[in-house]
């Protein structure tokens, strides 16, 4: 079956200018594949930093294969894309290529980095900001290729969801460093250390200090204690608060950042049976994202008194959230002056996202696209 599909699609293989009419099941298996590259690219990230808790670093280590094979997906399907001119237009095309040529060009900025500096001691270094900016531009280009072009189905909004949780995964990577870095440290205080020999002496050795305590929680720990709560509680609920308006679905940013928090606590048991390090698990985003969610169902208010006080109850429901989850279970250390902070921030981005996505709805399109092919003539 597979063979035939590919026979069927290597038809389409002629030169095309982007925006060309696409049939609508070409569209859809291209954009499959989209979502089974990003899906390969999320398992290899989700493992990559778990590996890099307990080993050293290795260029050919399987979570970078396994990344590698999802790029690979990737830069294919630009070039299919890019030939033919089919499932993308002229500005979903440029963000697919923007993104994928910066993380290509991000790749070998990144092996330098670490030949030259060893180990990065945070996920928040120069060269992995630009391979988390080339994924967020890929994801955005395939965001609007299947906003702007899916077939108007039952899978529509489901599909959309799923690359909104993608784009979720990309943003939150970096704070995953604070969310392996506290067990690690919990793991080392109790004599049984996730992390082998060689990598904490490589570590100390890095920072100018002896093998220890200190020296192995500015390894996992190196963030001020504001960064983790900020970017979870600002940055991402920016990013659920367009989810909402995209999709349209009464509780979009719940279920995108519940299908997260879910796909961590799958890999969660099977990071421990596979012997490497696990993390703590963001729950609180399901508290921030209900509230994102609650704060659009607040009647009819005017756009910037519903930014002004989702962010402030956005901000009460996630450190609340963030607080709980330590109490109960395990959170990296915040600061809670931050809460302030976060809420002005995320204000001003939920401002920004009501100005640039305030278009017709994922949701309302599909209902629309249904009502028209059942109406009566």
């Amino acid at each position: 079956m597979i063979r035939n599909k590919a026979a069927w699609a290597a038809g389409f293989w002629s030169r095309g200018t982007a925006g060309r009419e696409t049939p609508q099941e070409l569209f859809t298996l291209l954009y499959r594949a989209w979502l089974v590259a990003f899906a390969l690219k999320v398992l290899g990230s989700s493992w990559d930093v778990s590996w890099h808790f307990k080993w050293l670093r290795d260029d050919l280590a399987p979570p970078h294969l396994l990344n590698s094979v999802g790029t690979a997906m990737v830069v294919a399907l630009v070039i299919i894309h890019g030939f033919t001119g089919y499932g993308a237009d002229k500005v979903t095309l440029r963000l697919m290529q923007w993104g994928t040529g910066t993380f290509l060009i991000a790749v070998p900025l990144d092996l330098i980095n670490h030949r030259v500096n060893g180990l990065d001691i945070t996920t928040w270094s120069p060269s992995h900001v630009l391979l988390y900016l080339g994924t967020a531009l890929m994801i955005a280009g395939v965001i609007r290729g299947w906003y702007r072009g899916a077939p108007r189905d039952r899978w529509y909004v489901a599909g959309l969801t799923l690359l909104w949780v993608y784009f979720l995964e990309n943003l939150l990577f970096p704070d995953m460093q604070q969310e392996y870095g506290v067990l690690g440290i919990a793991a080392f205080d109790r004599g049984e250390p996730y992390a082998e020999p060689s990598l904490m002496k490589f570590a100390a050795d890095q920072l100018g200090q002896p093998v220890g305590r200190d020296a192995f929680v500015n390894f996992a720990l190196p963030m001020p204690d504001w960064v983790y709560p900020m970017w979870g509680l600002g940055a991402a609920m920016a990013v659920l608060v367009v989810a909402r308006r995209t999709v349209g679905a009464r509780w979009t940013a719940t279920a995108v950042a519940g299908t997260y928090v879910a796909y961590r606590c799958l890999i969660w048991p099977l990071l421990v049976l596979g012997t490497f390090p696990p993390s703590a698990v963001p729950f609180y985003l399901v508290a921030g994202a209900v509230c994102v969610d609650l704060a659009f169902r607040a009647g009819r208010l005017p756009d910037w008194k519903r930014a002004c006080a989702g962010a402030v109850l956005v901000t009460v429901g996630g450190y609340a959230g963030l607080y709980v989850q330590g109490e109960l279970l395990v959170a990296p250390p915040i600061s809670y002056p931050s809460a302030v902070f976060t809420a002005v921030c995320l204000a001003m981005l939920w401002l920004l996202a009501d100005r640039l996505f305030s278009g017709p709805s994922a949701a309302a399109q599909a209902t629309a696209a249904r009502v028209s092919t059942t109406a009566s003539p």
